[in-house]
């Protein structure tokens, strides 16, 4: 089932690292359309709905959506995506606060592996904090990474 909501970040342009908005990305109105038949056709529980709704939310360019639903969610994974929204918008100290609050998370083995380097995302928003247009690519290229790895725990139960 993953790969069918994997399809959801299949966008021209990767996100930004930053709050610039993108054209091209689907409305909040399509996305919660496609979002809604493919949690029929699942038997995710609400938490797993709510956290893959914020993800591809986030990933479209909808802050205020994806930072509502990710500010409700009180588990490790909420704290992931809160910090996700603060770091892109940008927040920096804010997103580290909430990266505190999530601990070691699973995706950050999965990351280590796909990386070959250890995750850390700490270091990884003071990169974004740092970046330089020569950053920008890779730095996306790291973030769309991440952003699959989640949705791709989120979507199993």
């Amino acid at each position: 089932m993953g790969a069918t909501f994997q399809a959801l970040l299949e966008t021209a342009e990767p996100a930004s690292i930053g709050a610039e908005k993108r054209a091209g990305c689907k409305s909040a109105t399509e996305l919660e359309q496609s979002l809604s038949a493919l949690f029929r056709a699942t038997k995710l529980s609400s938490e797993k709905q709510e956290l893959i709704r914020a993800l591809v939310f986030l990933w479209h360019d909808h802050f205020d959506e994806a930072h509502n639903i990710s500010q409700d969610i009180s588990s490790a994974d909420g704290s992931y995506l809160h910090g996700l929204v603060h770091r892109r918008e940008p927040d920096y100290s804010n997103a580290k606060y909430w990266f505190h609050r999530v601990g070691k998370h699973r995706a950050f083995a999965v990351l280590t592996e796909q990386t070959g380097q250890p995750w850390d995302s700490f270091m990884f928003i003071d990169r974004c904090q740092r970046a330089g247009a020569g950053d920008m690519a890779e730095l996306q290229r790291l973030q769309k990474m991440e952003f699959t790895v989640l949705l791709e725990l989120f979507s199993h139960e």
